[in-house]
């Protein structure tokens, strides 16, 4: 099958490398063009665990091509995907104009019957629009398809190739066939390809991502209660988590949530919720929780230390997790700014996120070339992002670099007891 696909960010170059890995010669588009020419050199603008290996082996066996030429790569495909940016509006809305744009161009450009995917993020309702906006500028047949992605940063190349199920909102059978017969190779263990309106598909990745929240915002809160009972959040955990009605996952306390999923599609649920008259109650609070958690490390060292101003604070882990170098809506963003707010000076260190913090940052903070390194001297370190090599760290070197043997857990990485005895003094979430 002859694919295009637009943008090449997390959602299309994942989408693009992997359709292409199964014998579809894919064309990449972004208007971008040092992107375009970083990526022809075989060169992520992103880091994506296997991404890299999976672009670079089909670039050279010409399966995957990149261009900033949109309408040539629409004419030479019979399926495309529009997978561009919908950012958060001010009002939290998702911003459409790109998506929308891009399908005014896909019209312009066609010459014969053409499968047009909504891969994007989108709210309900926007397959319609892209149906309309298509038809007043073209008088060729055309299908558009609701497609969402449930893809994990850091795990979504493997999520692609093994999904736990397929969403395709689809109005007519022709184009539901051409998409089963594009996923068939993902889904041969036994995913479902589930097939239903586009309102439906639109609305399952907003009601994944909205419920994965309230998980997450709902474990932080019986860690705080947990803290103000004396009970031990791990715990009680294992006890829920135990449920099969409920299930162990995403019920891990820490600092909140963020990324470019959680928080903007919880943001653009409640927005177009409420457009249609709706006051989507949990969601709004499940917000409300995730804004005040990502300020839980700062609190607790004011409570703890006192005055933060001239202390120097080290902070392990910047991106929003691990096995990526995304900062958007980070909680370490929020520290940080919290503690350079207070007075405090920061040295710092991700696994892969230094460049991006340097971008975000500037010289506000010290990006330290190893995790020991922004260590030293420190009052206190505050452990944000929960990368593996920060589960077993050389605990005397750490003692022996700080000024104060203080930690601040935001992940519950380290037990209460190794911490004692290894003699520092240690404060986590709900424990």
């Amino acid at each position: 099958m002859k694919l295009t696909v637009i943008g090449t960010g997390y959602v299309g170059l994942v989408a693009g490398a992997c359709f292409a890995e199964t014998g579809n010669d894919v064309v990449c588009v972004d208007k971008d063009e040092a992107k375009i020419r970083l990526l022809r050199k075989g060169k992520m603008p992103i880091f994506e665990p296997g991404l890299e290996e999976v672009v670079r082996r089909n670039v050279a066996d010409k399966r995957l091509t990149f261009t900033t030429q949109l309408p040539k790569a629409v004419r030479s495909a019979s399926v495309i995907m529009i997978a561009v940016g919908t950012p958060q509006g001010e009002d939290g809305s998702a911003d459409l104009q790109h998506v929308l744009g891009v399908a005014r161009e896909i019209a312009k450009a066609m010459n014969g019957y053409k499968v047009i995917v909504d891969k994007s993020t989108v709210p309900v309702g926007t397959a319609s629009r892209v149906r309309e906006i298509i038809r007043r500028e073209t008088t060729y047949p055309f299908s558009v398809v609701s497609n969402p992605e449930f893809l994990k940063q850091g795990g979504a190349v493997a999520d692609f190739f093994k999904p736990d199920r397929v969403v395709i909102g689809a109005e007519d059978e022709k184009a539901a066939e051409v998409m089963r017969n594009l996923y068939s190779p993902f889904t041969r263990t036994g995913a479902p390809i589930m097939v239903m309106d586009c309102a439906s598909a639109e609305l399952s990745k907003y009601a994944a991502n909205a419920l994965l929240a309230t998980k997450i915002s709902f474990m932080n809160e019986i860690a705080n209660i947990c803290e103000l009972f004396g009970a031990d959040v791990d715990q009680v955990r294992h006890a829920v988590g135990s449920d099969h009605r409920i299930g162990p996952s995403f019920l891990f306390p820490g600092t909140g949530y963020g990324g470019s999923c959680f928080p903007k599609d919880v943001k653009a649920i409640i927005k177009f919720t409420a457009d249609k008259g709706y006051d989507f109650r949990i969601v709004k609070a499940v917000d409300a929780v995730n804004h005040l958690q990502k300020s839980v490390l700062a609190s607790k060292m004011e409570k703890h230390l006192g005055s933060l101003k001239g202390k120097m604070i080290a902070v392990w882990g910047l991106s929003f997790k691990p096995r990526t170098d995304d900062m958007r809506e980070a909680p370490a963003v929020v520290l940080i700014e919290r503690l350079l707010a207070a007075g405090a000076r920061v040295q710092a260190f991700d696994p892969e996120a230094m460049p991006v913090a340097k971008q975000l940052f500037g010289n506000r903070i010290v990006l330290a070339p190893t995790s020991y390194k922004a260590l030293e001297g420190a009052d206190a370190m505050a452990l944000v992002t929960e990368w593996n090599e920060f589960r077993e760290p050389d605990f005397a070197k750490m003692r022996k670099a700080m000024k104060t043997p203080l930690i601040f857990d935001g992940r519950n990485i380290y037990t209460r007891e190794a911490m004692r005895t290894h003699g520092f003094q240690y404060f986590s979430i709900g424990r």
